[in-house]
Order: structure tokens, then C-alpha cells, then sequence
């Protein structure tokens, strides 16, 4: 039976990275904060590893004998206004693991990126060779992101690091216990969504999906590749409007244009210098919300085998979980 460590087991992907390798049977251990929820995870036969990341000796235990890490830890606060804490997770937090993964000897890596770390093209689908020349637009996030990936990547190459590299877009499915983007497919399930984003568009998985190909490439992904892991190009209208209707509610017939989420994005910086205040909705996560192509999940079909079921299966069967949730706390 394989010892598998899943990093960061208490978020949306960890969560289910966990849950599958349990379902398949492997001897799983669960690395989360000491102040971490582990609602997401407690119904699984795992075993809890608590710790920071800064600890090496907690780490190269946690990491004793394992075969495979799956790290899904990321700071994702695209808003901050202090980018300290996205550099000390995204990046000097995983120097670290990376030391000690390198010093068990642990047979894979697999480590959580983004899409965000995928160039923009100029025509057509992007994949992993588009060139990557938007930082400045992707504010303190996006550059925390890259630098990860690019960490991950040179301890590949110099230190043999047995790592894959996972670019994952954003990520829908139940069970879902309070995931940020989770929230928007919960109002509109609700009918509490007055409105969506009219022209912006994102890449997206079912997570279901996104975990998987984490399985996959623990066993067939190439040593310092990178791998799209997302589905398709979907609008915010058409994600709200199948969470709506999936739960018998309402979809929200008003969208804010683009130039106007631009406009609230710029008055949200002047608020934050103002207020002294991290304001969630900026210049850099409106742009964030639009900025990406659609993109090739090829490579990971060719190599992987990974074969993503519709992620509007995924965002109706979000929406039926988030309404029967309600349900049961509201009796």
C-alpha cells in the first residue's frame, strides 16, 4: 500500500485529492495548519499531520516514507495590498517543503500551480509553451505563482526533484465546504445573485477532474513538465445561469459590463490606499477575471490519460449540494 502526503488537505482540491486516494485504498496523510478546519476531510480514513510549513523537522517527517507528495497549499489573495504573505506561502513556504522532499527522497512531487502561469496568445488556444510575458498585469499573486513554478522547476533540474508541475484553473464541484469562487455558484443556487459579470470569462475543471489528474500524473506524468489541467472556457453568465437553474432559483438577469468592473476595480485600489484595508475587488482581480485565453489541455490527455467529464456537470452538481446544505440548516 502506497504512503501518499496531500498538502494543504484542508482547501477545495487538497480535499479531494485526499478523498480519492483513500477511496482507491492508499495510507493517506493529511498536512494542514494547526488552525486549519478539517471539515472537508473528516469523514475519510486518514491520518492527520499538523504543521508549518517553516518546520523542516516536521516536514521530513511528515514526508518519512512516503511515496508521493501532492502539494495543494496557495496563499490565493489576489487583493492584497501587502504582497509579504503571498511570497512568504507561495514561495519561501514551498522552498522549504522542497528541501525536505528532496532530502526523503520521495518518489513524485506533485505540485498545485495555475493556469495563470500560461502565456497569453496572440491567437488560438494557449498551452504550456506559450511564453508567460504578462507579470506585471497579474499583480503580486501572479508573480508569487510564477516564481513558485519556476522554484519548483529548478529544483527539477538542479537538485532532482521528482516534480510535476499541474497548472490548474479554477476549480467547481461538491462537496464544496467554502471555497471563494464555491460562494458564487452558492448565491446564484440561492438566488441571492442580483447580478453577474457580464463579459468576463475564466478556464474551468470540475474538481472531481482536477484531482484525478493528480492521480495520474503520480504515475505516468514526465519529471519537470507542466500540465493544463482545465476543461473549457466558460463566461460568468453561463456559470451562474447553470447554477441557478440547476437549483430552481432565479439567474440573475442584470450583468455589470466590463468597463465598469474596471471602473469598481480602480475605485477599490483608491479605497485600500484611503482606508489603509485589503478591498477584494481591484484593478488586479478584475483583470484576473478576464485577462486568460482559452486554453489546449492536450498534453495531459496525450500523456496523462485524462479525459475531463463537462465541468457544467460539475457547477450542477455544486449548486444541488449548496442548496441542500441550506436546506438542512434552515429545518
Amino acid at each position: 500500500m502506497a504512503v501518499q502526503l496531500v498538502m494543504g488537505a484542508s482547501g477545495f482540491l487538497g480535499s479531494h485529492v485526499a478523498r480519492q486516494l483513500a477511496e482507491r485504498g492508499d495510507d493517506v496523510r493529511a498536512w494542514t495548519r494547526r488552525t486549519s478546519s478539517t471539515a472537508a476531510f473528516d469523514d475519510l480514513p486518514v491520518r492527520h499531520v499538523r504543521g508549518e510549513l517553516t518546520d523542516g523537522a516536521a516536514l521530513r517527517e511528515a514526508m518519512r516514507g512516503v511515496d508521493t507528495v501532492h502539494y495543494c497549499v496557495v496563499d490565493a489573495r489576489a487583493w492584497l495590498r501587502d504582497p509579504a504573505p503571498l511570497f512568504a506561502t507561495n514561495v519561501e513556504g514551498l522552498r522549504h517543503v522542497l528541501d525536505a522532499a528532496v532530502e526523503t527522497g520521495v518518489r513524485r512531487f506533485v505540485f498545485c500551480s495555475t493556469v495563470g502561469t500560461i502565456g497569453l496568445s496572440d491567437g488560438g488556444p494557449a498551452d504550456e509553451e506559450t511564453p508567460h510575458a504578462w507579470r506585471h498585469l497579474g499583480g503580486p499573486y501572479i508573480r508569487s505563482r510564477v516564481a513558485a513554478e519556476d522554484l519548483v522547476l529548478r529544483y527539477c533540474r538542479e537538485r532532482g526533484l521528482p516534480g510535476i508541475v499541474m497548472c490548474v484553473s479554477t476549480t467547481y464541484g461538491a462537496p464544496d465546504h467554502g471555497s471563494p469562487h464555491g460562494r458564487i455558484v452558492s448565491d446564484a443556487a440561492l438566488g441571492r445573485l442580483p447580478v453577474h459579470f457580464g463579459d468576463a470569462a475564466m478556464e474551468v475543471v470540475g474538481v472531481r477532474d482536477a484531482a484525478r489528474a493528480f492521480l495520474l500524473a503520480a504515475d505516468k506524468g514526465r519529471v519537470g513538465e507542466r500540465y493544463i489541467i482545465s476543461e473549457r472556457f466558460m463566461s460568468w453568465r453561463e456559470l451562474v445561469t447553470i447554477a441557478a437553474e440547476a437549483a430552481g432559483a432565479r439567474p440573475p438577469r442584470l450583468a455589470v459590463p466590463l468597463p465598469v468592473l474596471k471602473a469598481l476595480g480602480r475605485l477599490g485600489d483608491a479605497a485600500g490606499r484611503v482606508l489603509r484595508r485589503d478591498v477584494v475587488m481591484t484593478s488586479v482581480s478584475v483583470r484576473l477575471m478576464h485577462i486568460m485565453p482559452p486554453l489546449d489541455h492536450g498534453k495531459a490527455t496525450r500523456e496523462l490519460g485524462w479525459h475531463p467529464s463537462p465541468t457544467l456537470d460539475a457547477v450542477r452538481e455544486a449548486a444541488a449540494f449548496h442548496l441542500e446544505r441550506y436546506r438542512r440548516a434552515t429545518r
